[in-house]
């Protein structure tokens, strides 16, 4: 049956989000309908209001949700009505090459699933029954959702799902570029450029995994402090000689920068801040004409690294349930995140709020 829903669209480049009633549709095959509870407003959520992101409008903005399944389509098998999910934004397969060697992040079909379902349609529409594109397959900043199955993860751990939903992308994100990406040894040490959602988790992936020292760096004295709380053992206030700063705090560089801003700059910055055989994890998604330029010579003759890491090179299914097992052993952090909640007429704010750095992390609370 189709389901009325209320849902944040973005309907213009630049302009401010809307909220408005549309209808989403009965899954079909390999599909599911979810009834969201809560969804973070992340920042590639604005990216797409701006084409940072180039998705087409009208889009249905939303990716970090958590929620109930309220129906199946034909071919679901593993999932039930009443089943708890955390949606993932990357579709994975299970069967290309990058599935089968456990780097479903990479997978060969989440390029088929940008904008619409995996097979190129949508479940939604508005009020005058025209199609409404969906982010990343997901489409979740509504109260009603039909998505493949590819893009949820059951969970059966009983965590509230406005601290759920932030591990379906700020969380896996950040802690998932220390432990996945990196591979942080216990004992090193790490600097993370940009302590924004993404940022304060990779601090406390940093924390989990054991660095010894841990250097946040932002432009916001406020933020910094912030940081504090999630285990940075120093705060760098940005400034020209920053990378100086931190190779005087460590003694000669830090063994993993993690970019978390999307700038070809502060790559730079964090490159600089490498001592030998360090590597930067360049987390950030910057606009598609943003470079970086690094001394060449130094990479090898130093053993110094640059590499990417998509979605904290997550295996949703096994990293999901780990992360709230983190949360209920008190390891990670996730109440702290929560700058503030707010109702789905408030998305506007939500996002304003966000563009002036205001949270760490806003959540639309869908059954508040």
């Amino acid at each position: 049956m189709t389901q009325k829903s209320r849902a944040v669209i973005c309907r213009e480049l630049n302009q401010p989000v809307v909220v408005e009633d549309i209808e989403v549709q009965p899954p079909g095959r390999n599909e599911v309908m979810v009834k969201l509870h809560a969804c973070g407003v992340c920042h590639s959520d604005l990216s797409a209001t701006t084409g940072v992101i180039a998705l087409p409008p009208p889009l249905v903005l939303g990716h970090e949700g958590a929620g109930e399944i309220v129906a199946v389509g034909d071919g679901v098998s593993n999932l039930a009505e009443g089943d708890r999910i955390i949606t993932s934004f990357i579709n994975m397969c299970g069967q290309c090459g990058s599935c089968q060697s456990g780097r479903p992040v990479l997978c060969d079909s989440a390029s088929q699933a940008l904008w619409t379902l995996p097979d190129g349609t949508v479940r939604t529409q508005d009020s005058s029954g025209d199609a409404l594109n969906v982010f990343m397959g997901c489409g979740v900043m509504a109260e009603y959702a039909t998505m493949h199955v590819n893009n949820v993860v059951k969970i059966t751990q009983d965590v509230p799902m406005d601290r759920a939903a932030l591990v379906g992308c700020g969380v896996m994100t950040g802690v998932g570029a220390v432990t996945n990406t990196a591979k942080l040894e216990a004992g090193s040490t790490a600097a993370v450029f940009g302590v924004g959602g993404v940022g304060l988790n990779a601090i406390q992936g940093c924390r989990i995994a054991g660095a010894r020292q841990i250097i946040a760096v932002d432009m916001s004295e406020e933020k910094l402090e912030l940081a504090k709380t999630f285990g940075a053992t120093h705060t760098v206030l940005v400034d020209a000689s920053t990378h100086k700063t931190i190779r005087k705090i460590t003694g000669g560089g830090v063994d993993y920068a993690f970019e978390c801003v999307g700038n070809g700059k502060v790559v730079e910055s964090a490159f600089a801040s490498l001592g030998k055989g360090g590597q930067v994890i360049v987390v950030g998604v910057a606009p598609g004409d943003d470079k970086t330029t690094v001394r060449t010579l130094v990479i090898p003759a130093e053993e110094k690294a640059i590499r990417g890491s998509w979605f904290g090179s997550a295996r949703p299914r096994r990293d999901f349930p780990r992360l709230l097992g983190l949360y209920a052993s008190g390891e990670l952090k996730l109440d702290e995140l929560i700058t503030h909640r707010y109702s789905i007429d408030e998305a506007p704010q939500a996002f304003a709020d966000l563009e002036a750095g205001r949270n760490a992390r806003g959540v639309i609370v869908f059954d508040a």
